[in-house]
Parts: C-alpha cells; structure tokens; sequence
C-alpha cells in the first residue's frame, strides 16, 4: 500500500475499523497529561450547577424524539433504562444530556435502588461519540459536548444506586463509559458483540479518566496490553480478562441482570454506598480535579485541520455508503 498522508491514514483506520464493528461512529480523543489544579469543589453545588446546565440544553433541543426509555422492572426498586439512539446509541450532545437528566430523576427518587442499563437499539449496546458532535463545530462547541461527557463519567462513576450493564451488542471505545462506570456487567455471547478501548487504532488515545476504571477492574499489566494494542474483546476473552462478570446467551441477558441485582440489593444500601465511595472517589476525584485541562487537551486536539479534514472524510464515507 503506498504512503499515505497523516489524515488519510487516520481516515482510512476510521474506516477499516468501523466498517469491521458495523458501527458509524468511532471516538477520537487525546492522551491527556495531569497538571496540579485547584482543590475540589463542593460535590452538592457542583452537581446542582451542571444539572442545571442540563436541564436548559434540553429546553433548547426541544426533541420530539424518546432517546432515553425507563421503565420500572419486575424486581421492586429496580429500574430498566434502556438507550434508545437509534441506530446504535451514539453520544449525541441530545442524547448525553437526556440520559444524565434520567439519572439524575432516578437519583432522586427513593423508591428506586438500583439500574439495569441496556440497549433498545438492535445494533448496538453503543458506539460512543457521535462524531458529527466533534466534526466542523467550533471551540465553544467541543467545550460543552465534553464537558457533559465528563458529567456523565462522574454521574454513573458516582452514583448511589446499584448499575449494572446489560451489554446486549457491541461496544467499543467511548461506548464502553456506562460498562466501565458500572457495578456489574453482563455481556451478550454472541460473537459480533465486541467489548474494549479500541482507541490506538485509530491513532489516538483514551482519555485518563476510561483509563483509570480500566485499571481497576482488569489490573495494571491486562490494561497496558489491552490499551497499547486496542484490544476489541469477544465474550470468551472480555470473561477470561475481567472486563465483564459474567457472559449469558443473548435472550437472558436481562434476566441474569434482574438475578444478580436481587444479590446486590441484599447489601444494606448505606454500607454499600459508603464502601463504592470510598473505593472510586480517589478515582473520580482526579477528573473533577483537572477537568478544566482535560477538556483544553480534547479541544486544542479535535480542532486539529488534519483531524478535522480526516473525520470529515470518514463521514463522507459514511454518507456515500448510505446513498
């Protein structure tokens, strides 16, 4: 194959991988470096402030469409939200703010103790960031639509209530946020359902804060591996590594969800509640620490010319396959 310029090769990655997960939409991110910040904001205020935000985004949108579907279960205290983006659940700036307003709802209301999430979408569980988000904006723009990706890590990554991933379809690089900020995750065994931070194949980076979950969850030498490289994990291997507790035949996902919610909820909700904090704050609080150089990194990245011009070229791509 002959050279190709730096965004050609990116455009032509974009391409390849996607056109292997049969998804249209792919992440891109930086590597993103850590500078002493100013102490931590009070979590009350904060948390009202960005709802807040949230709250007049949705006002603005003003869409008639349900991206975002709860539904109470068969098990008391136990909410289904089910991601409805169709076609594949992409992180649209509309999306994002719908489902962190869903959570926040269910935050607060006390009859509800735990969450299974999962996908209304045939497709996918989800393909991450919807790239038109962070294609042909301006700085403003790509400022807001990470920010609330960050409110959304910190709201699940934090939450109180019980979540558990009900991964019923593929689920690769930024669509990984809700698995990896989850309590529990149940994985589809269905070869085309995919798991894993895929990001270096395309020439970029997963930010710190997918890294450091990451970390956690499948220890320090299985994150090098699976992130220098890529790794798009099949059920057999997302088991075998820990990135997933537990693999059922797709049409009992939701069941096995509904199971091992029921040994979660046995859990006092204050001992567990103090025991989740106290585990992932210090996690969480290196994002609220330096989220600030965090989103000048994204944003000084994505309005690169030659990002810019090679995910212009991907979703022309994908426009002239649609046509």
């Amino acid at each position: 194959m002959p050279h190709l310029p730096p965004a050609q090769e990116v455009a032509l990655q974009f391409h390849q991988l996607c056109e292997h997960l049969m998804l249209p939409a792919v992440p891109a991110n930086t590597v993103l470096g850590i500078e002493e910040g100013a102490g931590l904001p009070d979590a009350a205020f904060w948390w009202k402030e960005r709802a807040t935000c949230c709250k007049v985004r949705a006002r603005r949108f003003g869409s008639q469409r349900q991206l975002v579907v709860v539904e109470p279960s068969s098990t008391a205290g136990v909410a289904v939200l089910k991601l409805k983006n169709l076609p594949v659940n992409s992180f649209s700036l509309e999306f994002l703010t719908e489902l962190i307003i869903n959570l926040e709802k269910l935050e607060n209301d006390k009859t509800f103790r735990g969450i299974i999430i999962t996908s209304d979408c045939p497709k996918a569980f989800s393909a991450g960031v919807d790239l038109r988000e962070i294609c042909g904006k301006n700085p403003a723009h790509y400022t807001e639509y990470w920010k609330v990706l960050q409110d959304l890590w910190l709201r699940l990554y934090l939450s109180n209530l019980v979540l558990i991933s009900a991964i019923n379809g593929p689920c690769a690089a930024g669509g990984c946020l809700i698995p990896l900020t989850s309590d529990y995750r149940i994985l589809a065994d269905n070869p085309k359902c995919l798991i894993g931070l895929n990001e270096t194949r395309l020439g970029i980076s997963a930010p710190f804060w997918f890294k450091d979950p990451l970390v956690n969850i499948i220890g320090h030498r299985a994150s090098e591996h699976a992130l220098q490289l890529g790794l798009l994990f099949p059920p057999a291997e997302a088991l075998q590594v820990g990135i997933v507790d537990k693999v059922v035949p797709k049409d009992q996902v939701q069941s096995t969800a509904l199971s091992v919610m029921t040994q979660w909820l046995a859990i006092p909700d204050h001992a567990r509640q103090l025991t989740k904090n106290m585990i992932r704050k210090p996690t969480a609080d290196l994002l609220v620490k330096h989220r600030d150089t965090d989103i000048q990194n994204f944003v000084s990245f994505i309005s690169r010319d030659s990002i810019q011009k090679s995910l212009q070229m991907y979703l022309a791509k994908l426009k002239q396959n649609k046509d």
